[in-house]
């Protein structure tokens, strides 16, 4: 990995655009909001620019309807605060403690319209291990899924 300070709203708002046609097309919408004062971080720009890639695809592919997604910044104690929310199919809660576990897929019975080897989410999982950061996940079936990522500040 290579580290270095870098802005992260900047690389949050490449992602978002990059995003924002695929989003569209399924007439849905994207938004970043910039709530953080402090959002500099000491880190590996390629390997986290592919976790927020990683967790807006999954917004995309498994939002049933047109996909909602909200990604936002904010600064908590010592640390700096990145949400991505999708109003997607979400996570069961029974299923919630193993999604960052390589290979696991969450079961949706003969229902295979999204392709994937469960390797996703463990990676992104790593990455922010790496950073020394840590991420949760909040979610409800049929309601959704929030991802929490949690990065120290680079002062």
């Amino acid at each position: 990995m290579k580290f270095k300070n870098f802005d992260m709203h900047e690389l949050i708002e490449s992602v978002v655009q990059n995003f924002e046609i695929r989003v569209h097309s399924d007439n849905g919408q994207i938004t970043f909001l910039k709530n953080a004062s402090n959002y500099t971080i000491y880190g590996d720009q390629v390997h986290i620019t592919n976790v927020l890639f990683n967790l807006l695809d999954n917004a995309v592919k498994y939002s049933k309807e047109s996909p909602v997604i909200e990604v936002a910044t904010e600064n908590h104690k010592n640390k700096l605060v990145v949400s991505v929310k999708d109003n997607g199919i979400g996570i069961a809660k029974e299923h919630q403690k193993q999604i960052f576990e390589r290979f696991y897929r969450v079961p949706t019975g003969n229902v295979h319209d999204v392709k994937g080897f469960g390797l996703g989410l463990h990676y992104v999982y790593k990455i922010i291990e790496a950073h020394n950061g840590s991420i949760e996940v909040e979610s409800a079936l049929n309601k959704g899924t929030k991802f929490i990522i949690y990065f120290p500040i680079n002062n």
